[in-house]
């Protein structure tokens, strides 16, 4: 996919440097947020107004969700399951800005991201449970279990890939889709474009996040 102009790649190419769209962006998001998060704290109100009070309602929906889905234990792992959500959210919605490419639309970012997920799935069951998470992948018959452990483990090896998959398929394909109708009708485009971009970046957002609190819940859980 080739853009006609990106903003940080021209400056990248002023320095001298070629660090790649991905992660130059990467790093743009993570200095988004990390400003976003020191303007919304650093003055904080009983009675809460501008950033703070949009943080907020996002914390606050962040952590009903977490309950929802994963309980009370859940909120331990809140700081992971809201740094993904804003994380992932903001990349998606730098595809809106015309010069700026976002960083899930390249397969490096999200399975960086499902790796992530993956590791710290099993990680929070060993540690919930210690050598008694295995009983996970043995299924609820023993003379079943060196099936049950095989399909188990496949299983578990396809999260990550389902998870970069599909986070990338979307976001790359949405930007195919800009790019083509930018260049056929670019003074028709914007407004309905966007739109229908913010809902893309909300949904698949949703999606990655919620998955990704399946899987730890999944390992805090007892096994059957």
């Amino acid at each position: 996919m080739t853009h006609p102009f990106l903003l940080l790649q021209w400056l990248e190419g002023q320095l001298g440097l070629h660090l790649g769209n991905h992660v130059t962006y990467t790093w743009f998001v993570m200095l988004v947020l990390t400003v976003v998060a020191f303007l919304a704290t650093r003055s904080i109100k009983l009675i809460p107004g501008g950033l703070q009070n949009v943080m907020e309602v996002v914390v606050s929906g962040v952590e009903g969700l977490i309950d929802e889905t994963m309980g009370h234990k859940g909120r331990a792992y809140f700081p992971l399951i809201a740094t993904f959500a804003l994380f992932i959210l903001v990349c998606n919605l730098v595809a809106l800005i015309p010069g700026f490419f976002p960083p899930t639309a390249n397969l490096n970012t999200n399975a960086a991201l499902a790796l992530t997920v993956f590791t710290m799935t099993h990680v929070v069951g060993f540690k919930e449970h210690g050598i008694g998470y295995l009983k996970h992948f043995m299924g609820p018959i023993l003379i079943l279990a060196p099936l049950m452990f095989i399909i188990e483990l496949i299983g578990h090896m396809a999260r990550p890939l389902s998870l970069s998959l599909r986070l990338f398929g979307n976001m790359y394909g949405h930007e195919i889709v800009l790019l083509i109708f930018f260049a056929l009708v670019p003074f028709l485009l914007p407004l309905p474009m966007m739109l229908l971009g913010v809902l893309v970046a909300l949904i698949q957002t949703f999606v990655f996040t919620l998955l990704a609190m399946i899987y730890i819940a999944g390992a805090l859980e007892e096994a059957h």
